[in-house]
């Protein structure tokens, strides 16, 4: 049996690794096949700690050759079935099944792409899906964002400190995003948002250099000023008079030019295999006892019951599940969950493998406290 297993080849696991191999637990990580997660399909990091800049996919094998070098065993396999039960936590692979004391889920999460020709080819050569990693680059560029919610308004935001001009495609004719993102996003002069559009095609040969969209033929093109002087009323655009609204007549299909374009149409964290076995939430996130803690405060805060989302359940039914004396601790003893599959708001490699170091050293703590108890 192992002292601990880690699920997940990305920053989280990979410095949760570290710190488990050089307090002697002798960790064993899979990493996935192929290994590395998102960060490897990152072209170049310039915003992790100690690097001026360095290629995602290096920046994932030093961390590893780290790891190695203090005794972590590292299989680039892909886990198709576990079992959680508080005495031990087994592991399955295709081939071969694995048994553990602790878990650590670091499986991260995948963006949501578009999955339209050009997509893929042009990633990490323009196309992106964090603004905060990659908006540096495109100083004094154009780019567009794709999305409606509040991740691509922040994303928008976020790229008017550097892009020159950020266009905004949204498929629908009125945001999903909170109205304090909207009306930050409307006062901006540097945003323009095309509405009732779909990205088509990612154009470009060693670099993005256009999209190709798709428009709602019925919609027309009104310029602040004209759309105070219009006779066109739009109830869902009352009170964003001042906003660029960017409306096309008579036209299908257009081509847009612009250096790089930002998919921000959500995630979806890589924890499939443990529904049914720890707390996930309706997005299928895994619930730490720091979350749910942070949770139960608001509600104490508010002081009133409020239907939370998490599987239906209300967060007071779920108190009894978790250990308040660790902060990465899931639903089921002895199983932590660190990184992007756990963090929905800032999924930042740095702030990754952070979350990784918390959870090797909770686990540390555990496997001391099981001994002693």
């Amino acid at each position: 049996m192992e002292n601990v297993i880690i699920i997940g080849g990305g920053p989280a696991g990979l410095s949760a690794a570290l710190y488990l191999a050089r307090a002697g637990l002798k960790p064993l990580v899979f990493a996935g096949s192929p290994p590395g997660g998102q960060l490897t399909l990152t072209s170049e990091v310039e915003n992790f700690p100690g690097y001026d800049s360095i290629l995602g996919a290096e920046l994932i094998e030093k961390m590893r050759r780290q790891a190695q070098k203090f005794g972590a065993k590292i299989i680039d396999q892909n886990i198709t079935k576990t079992n959680l039960s508080i005495s031990k936590k087994e592991i399955l692979t295709a081939d071969k099944s694995y048994t553990a004391k602790t878990l650590i889920i670091a499986t991260g999460a995948k963006a949501l792409w578009l999955n339209v020709p050009g997509e893929q080819e042009l990633r990490g050569k323009g196309v992106s899906a964090c603004a905060t990693c990659d908006g540096f680059f495109f100083r004094d560029k154009v780019v567009a964002v794709v999305g409606g919610g509040d991740t691509a308004l922040e994303e928008a935001l976020t790229l008017t400190k550097f892009a020159k001009k950020v266009y905004i495609i949204h498929r629908r004719d009125q945001f999903r995003a909170s109205k304090i993102m909207q009306k930050r996003v409307f006062a901006s002069p540097k945003i323009e948002v095309i509405w009732n559009a779909q990205v088509e095609e990612v154009r470009g040969k060693t670099r993005v250099e256009g999209v190709k969209i798709k428009i709602n033929p019925k919609s027309q093109i009104l310029n602040p000023k004209q759309y105070q002087s219009s006779n066109i009323k739009n109830s869902k655009q009352e009170g964003f008079e001042n906003s660029n609204l960017f409306r096309v007549s008579n036209l299908e299909f257009r081509t847009l030019s612009i250096d790089g374009v930002f998919v921000a149409i959500g995630h979806k964290p890589d924890t499939e295999i443990f529904a049914g076995q720890v707390e996930l939430d309706e997005k299928g996130y895994v619930i730490t006892s720091a979350r749910l803690a942070m949770e139960f405060t608001k509600l104490k805060i508010k002081n009133e019951k409020i239907k939370m989302t998490m599987k239906n359940l209300k967060i007071d039914k779920m108190i009894n599940l978790f250990d308040f004396n660790y902060q990465m601790a899931t639903s089921v003893p002895g199983v932590f969950a660190a990184g992007d599959c756990v963090d929905y708001v800032y999924r930042q490699a740095a702030a990754a493998a952070g979350m990784g170091v918390s959870a090797a050293l909770e686990v540390e703590r555990w496997l001391e406290n099981s001994i002693k108890y």
